[in-house]
């Protein structure tokens, strides 16, 4: 399996269930609250991570906000971070991990 495919697993909430879900996602994580959950899926501009404790929400750690020598974590990690901003236009959470900003500091 290529690393940069996506996931087909039972646990990967559907499209329709997470645009459905949009609202009380925004309203379970404003910006800021603190995530944490698994890596899902790779792709070369960051990672897709299912939220714990938010089962139909997708969020999305980009590359844009990781630092120059950190490298994307991999299928499965659990990760946290907090979130940034609500991409409303695709329904997602978009997240800086933590362990970017510590890179960072």
């Amino acid at each position: 399996m290529d690393e940069y495919a996506w996931p087909t697993v039972p646990e990967v909430p559907a499209a329709d269930l997470v645009r459905e879900s949009w609202e009380a996602t925004v309203a379970a994580l404003p910006v800021e609250a603190r995530i944490t959950g698994e890596v899902i899926g790779r792709q070369r501009f960051g990672v897709f991570i299912r939220i714990d404790g938010v089962p139909n929400a997708i969020a999305l750690a980009e590359i844009t906000a990781m630092p120059h020598r950190m490298d994307l974590p991999s299928l499965g990690a659990f990760v946290s971070g907090a979130v940034l901003w609500h991409a409303a236009h695709n329904h997602q959470i978009k997240v800086r991990l933590d362990e970017w900003l510590a890179a960072d500091e």
